[in-house]
């Protein structure tokens, strides 16, 4: 996901003066909380000024939770007091005393906020809950208070309404355009008592959003699968087996073997495992997550959430919560996405269909030969049944390929050989600084002259405390106005193995290496005035850098530098590099499927009338009914996420997660441009390093791959990748 922050969470990062806007649901209470108004004097922890370390990369070592409190209190006093002094500014507006000021406010709270919410993604422990519980209606009234400041909004209304005649260049009038549209979008127009009820909307939306994710993290750890005897678990491999008696035994159950969840429906042990019970076991632990009537039972939070969000969006003159934050995305309105899904939509579930007789054809052979009865495909057989049709028809399977993926050999040797070569930029393992965690690796990324551009944080692994996905972060955000460079991290979920064996990666953590490092290459190459723009990109727009960069996963000069097998060195044989590409339109159907019927999920959800908001005991039969209405009621086939562990739409995706799929437009349209103009080449990386990732919220998203490509982008590449262009 978006893996990277999410554009308002981006936007108050830069001077958090818009809390309350769209998707900052971090988000009941009954009444808003009052801003901090403690004076920021006295404050002096570790966290009032930037860091000494290189770049201002963290002080972890020297950062307690017992600091962050007071960070916020008193970077929450200093803010207001600095938004405030602008509002009262007896001089006439002027962009350098209103918007350039703004710009410069929230730094103590900003600096503090981005460790604290990375933290709590990556290891949160019960301290960091606690704070994040308390906290979020907090930081949800500072923004209203910020957002809603009448005087405020005036100084900035002032300008706005002058912009042709203030000699702004192209940055500064989009800026100043950008925080006016911000400012409204957050209710900055509305009249006292709607403000009022804003206030109280984000406020209760603040404690549920918390609430939610919390309830998502603890029913993963809730849901393992424990299972007693080893021979259950044939089709692991011994690594494997043993990494499940540690979880097991890190769990209380000495003896016994846990198999630990991931955040989506599906689970990357049913490939594997032979015992067709207990894979039925371990899927319907995964799908009866959050919705199970335990104390982490997520569907009254979702009932509520819809309700208030819809309303919000109606206070604002919206019809549907979808049609808010849509305006403010590339997609522009809910019709314009709803047809492009709809048009997919039918030709995934077919190709879905004709996997899935694949696989029942395999299942009956299968049984037949052995002398068992046959069984119907369900959800719980696909993965390891298309890896028997995987190896029947390309001749390999998954476990062919990773002995030759060694995870530090993947990110040294694969994906940064790949950015080497593209864009010129290089590493160095760093073990001098402090770590949040001790499996986490440190580089500094060099420029193509020499200087220092980055630091990149590695941190590839599973654990208890760490959020379900793959995403990546900012810690610092590069800005001319503040000469601030980026300081970013990639987070995956890769099973952790047994001390002193190898981390030995599937293809699809492969490909997500890739992909999350495409978010952090964005992050690197930024280069813009304000911090407000760093990052700062349409949620249907973020995707598109880190699609692009999934392409050299598969690039032959690259696979051929990083495929070795960990034991000998010996290169991937050519013969199974070259079945690895050819299979990859293989369980596309599935793939294109799991994706799009979570994609319409999320939008029947926002898009949903007054009337037809779901109650918590109707939220699953919502869910059903939305996915037989639109097409999706292939049963083998379930939603890469179901709606109570659906974390993505309670924050920054919230009718957003269409943006994927809309990004991999721009994203194929590239690749295609990419392999058409002589592929992994200096010259195709300056590029688009130039056109497409260094502007950040600068230039209007819509065109930045025209500027980059010469034309508007087509559908057909999509469906092409995707492997849709069949009947």
């Amino acid at each position: 996901m978006p893996k990277s922050a999410s554009r308002l969470a981006l936007a108050i990062t830069a001077a958090l003066a818009i809390g309350a806007l769209a998707g900052c649901d971090k988000p009941t209470t009954a009444a808003p909380t009052e801003p901090s108004t403690m004076t920021d004097s006295a404050y002096s922890g570790v966290f009032a000024q930037p860091s000494t370390l290189d770049l201002n990369y963290p002080q972890f070592d020297k950062i307690k939770d017992s600091d962050f409190g007071p960070a916020f209190d008193a970077g929450m006093a200093q803010q207001l007091q600095e938004m405030q002094a602008i509002a009262d500014n007896p001089e006439a507006p002027t962009f350098e005393n209103t918007i350039v000021a703004m710009e410069k406010s929230g730094q103590v709270l900003g600096r503090a906020r981005d460790v604290f919410y990375n933290l709590v993604g990556t290891d949160k422990n019960d301290a960091r809950e606690k704070i994040e519980e308390d906290y979020a209606p907090k930081f949800s009234a500072h923004g209203d208070a910020i957002a809603l400041n009448p005087k405020l909004f005036a100084r900035i209304k002032t300008l706005y309404d002058a912009r042709d005649t203030l000699g702004l260049d192209a940055v500064d009038l989009r800026l100043l355009e950008r925080r006016y549209q911000d400012f409204v979008r957050a209710g900055a127009a509305l009249d006292d008592a709607q403000k009022a009820r804003i206030r109280q909307i984000n406020t209760e939306l603040s404690t549920l959003g918390t609430k939610f994710d919390q309830n998502v993290l603890a029913e993963v750890n809730d849901s393992a699968v424990i299972v007693d005897d080893a021979a259950q678990l044939k089709g692991f491999t011994d690594e494997q087996i043993a990494s499940a008696a540690e979880a097991a035994k890190a769990r209380g159950q000495d003896g016994k073997y846990a198999i630990a969840l991931l955040n989506t429906t599906g689970q990357p042990a049913l490939s594997q495992l032979e015992d067709r019970a207990l894979r039925q076991r371990l899927h319907e632990a995964s799908v009866a997550r959050g919705s199970r009537g335990n104390k982490f039972d997520n569907t009254g939070i979702i009932a509520q959430v819809l309700k208030l969000r819809a309303e919000r969006a109606k206070l604002l003159g919206y019809d549907t919560y979808a049609n808010y934050v849509l305006a403010d995305e590339t997609a522009s309105n809910q019709g314009k996405v709803n047809a492009m899904l709809r048009e997919l939509a039918p030709k995934a579930v077919a190709n879905a269909r004709r996997e899935g007789a694949e696989l029942q054809a395999m299942i009956d052979s299968t049984q037949k030969a052995a002398g068992q009865p046959g069984f119907q495909l369900a959800p719980w057989d696909w993965s390891f049944y298309s890896e028997k049709v995987r190896a029947a028809k390309y001749s390999f399977d998954e476990s062919q390929l990773k002995p030759y993926f060694e995870m530090k050999r993947v990110l040294e040797d694969g994906v940064f050989f790949a950015a080497t070569k593209l864009y010129g930029i290089t590493f160095k393992e760093r073990t001098d600084l402090p770590k949040y965690h001790p499996d986490t690796w440190t580089y500094n990324v060099y420029d193509k002259d020499g200087s220092l551009l980055s630091i990149f944080i590695w941190d590839p692994y599973a654990r208890p405390s760490k959020r379900g996905g793959a995403w990546m972060n900012t810690y610092v955000a590069q800005s001319a106005l503040l000469g601030t460079k980026p300081v970013v991290a990639n987070h995956l979920n890769i099973p952790k193995p047994a001390p002193g064996k190898p981390t030995l990666m599937t293809w699809d953590e492969v490909t997500t290496a890739f992909h999350e490092f495409g978010h952090a290459l964005h992050g690197f190459f930024q280069d813009v005035r304000y911090p407000y723009f760093s990052m700062n990109v349409p949620r249907d727009f973020v995707e598109y850098p880190s699609q692009v960069n999934e392409m050299w996963a598969d690039w032959p000069e690259v696979l051929a530098n990083y495929a070795k097998h960990h034991e000998t060195g010996a290169a991937m044989p050519q013969e199974l590099l070259d079945k690895v590409i050819a299979a990859s339109k293989f369980n596309q159907g599935f793939a294109t499927t799991e994706y799009l019927s979570a994609a319409m999920l999320d939008q029947r959800l926002h898009q949903a009338p007054d009337d037809k908001i779901p109650t918590a005991d109707k939220v699953m039969a919502f869910e059903a009914d939305a996915l037989k209405a639109d097409g999706f009621d292939y049963a083998p086939v379930p939603p890469r996420y179901k709606t109570p562990y659906f974390s993505h739409i309670m924050g920054g995706y919230a009718a957003g997660y269409y943006a994927y799929i809309w990004s991999e437009v721009l994203g194929a349209n590239t690749t295609v441009w990419i392999r058409n103009n002589g592929g992994l080449t200096l010259a195709n990386g300056d590029r688009l390093r130039k056109f497409v990732l260094a502007p950040g919220g600068e230039i209007e998203a819509g065109k930045l791959f025209p500027n980059f490509a010469g034309y508007e982008a087509k559908i057909e590449p999509l469906l092409e990748q995707r492997g849709l262009t069949s009947k």
